[in-house]
């Protein structure tokens, strides 16, 4: 295929979950605004004059870098997750897209694409929202972009070979519920790791999604409990792997193939 017809091919993938994605948004936007207005009020104005802060930082202006990443995670990984396994059981036209002359690396990028642009999108209305619960500015936007950017295309690729995979809806919800869930909540989102006993601060440094959450904060507050270069080398490794195991999967056509 030349470089026209591999961008035809892309921008269709895209266009078509771009559509379903805007002409759904009380069910693809609101509710990650809702819960994270919820969780501003609770740790704001309920628990956070309580627990004070962490060091000079107010800790509702703490948890809000860790709450934007949550919504991003989850939304990211969710919407590739649920658009393939309904490309595969529903509509069935993945098989029309596997036929065709289309590179896997470039149907790789356009259901990660949609996945990436539901997280980022949802992670911005998310920080909108905390500007009504607690003062938030920017330490470094350039990592705060990077991170945005990355983890949405990580969770994104996770996604992907989740619903590559699920054979029933139980199947692309136990990854999240059991998973991801578990690890995003146990990263850091609303706590830092150095108030941690030393074997939960150790087992919480084999959790990839702590280094995303601390280089995303980085980008917020200045302050991390690892350097931020090491996150960004664990979430560019990250998305690596992921990426190559993604387009394997599409190459061999396994999970996929009827």
């Amino acid at each position: 295929m030349n470089p026209a017809e591999i961008a035809v091919s892309y921008y269709t993938i895209l266009r078509k979950d771009m559509v379903r994605i805007l002409r759904i948004w009380p069910q693809t936007f609101l509710p990650s605004v809702v819960t994270s207005a919820l969780y501003f009020l609770i740790f704001g104005a309920f628990l956070g004059s309580r627990i004070g802060a962490f060091g000079d930082i107010p800790y509702v202006s703490f948890v809000v870098p860790g709450l934007i990443m949550l919504a991003v995670v989850t939304n990211s990984f969710a919407n590739v997750a649920t658009v393939m396994f309904s490309a595969k059981f529903f509509s069935r036209n993945i098989d029309e897209i596997l036929v065709s002359p289309t590179p896997p690396w470039v149907i790789v990028a356009g259901f990660v694409s949609s996945g990436v642009v539901r997280g980022v999108l949802v992670g911005i209305l998310v920080y909108l929202t905390s500007l009504f619960f607690a003062a938030v500015s920017f330490h470094n936007v350039l990592v705060v972009i990077v991170f945005l950017i990355l983890t949405s295309v990580a969770l994104s690729l996770g996604g992907l070979v989740n619903g590559i995979y699920a054979k029933s809806f139980d199947g692309i919800s136990i990854i999240p519920t059991f998973v991801l869930a578990p690890l995003v909540y146990l990263g850091g989102v609303f706590y830092s790791v150095e108030v941690l006993p030393e074997f939960w601060r150790g087992l919480t440094h084999v959790n990839p999604l702590f280094y995303i959450i601390d280089g995303f904060r980085y980008g917020f507050l200045g302050s991390s409990d690892v350097s931020p270069w090491l996150s960004f080398a664990v979430l560019l490794g990250l998305v690596a792997v992921l990426g190559a195991f993604a387009i394997h999967l599409i190459r061999t056509g396994l999970g996929l193939r009827q």
